[in-house]
């Protein structure tokens, strides 16, 4: 009879009902970002292969290098050209871009 009665008051207390199961949220979310956030560290510690970074660093592209090579480019005769809309056939769309260019061109 004694824990009917406690089982009831403790049903019937706001705080034990909504507080405690929002602070355990609170706390156990608290951990579990630690540990996810942890996972980022990690990863840029792992070594990578020594060919592998030899190869990257080899393969190199900069903004300057980019630059350089289009610096000296003409944009005079550049037109836009839309891609296919997803409802449009892309080949279709794409022939008369094709034809479009031929008779510019000739």
């Amino acid at each position: 009879m004694f824990a009917h009665a406690v089982m009831r008051a403790l049903r019937k207390n706001k705080t034990l009902r909504y507080g405690v199961p929002m602070l355990l949220l609170i706390v156990g979310g608290s951990f579990g970002l630690r540990e996810f956030s942890q996972i980022r560290y990690d990863a840029v510690k792992i070594k990578i292969d020594p060919e592998l970074e030899k190869k990257l660093k080899m393969n190199k592209v900069s903004l300057e290098s980019e630059y350089e090579k289009i610096k000296d480019s003409t944009f005079d005769d550049w037109k836009n050209i839309r891609g296919p809309r997803p409802w449009e056939d892309p080949d279709l769309l794409q022939g008369q871009n094709l034809e479009i260019r031929n008779t510019k061109t000739t």
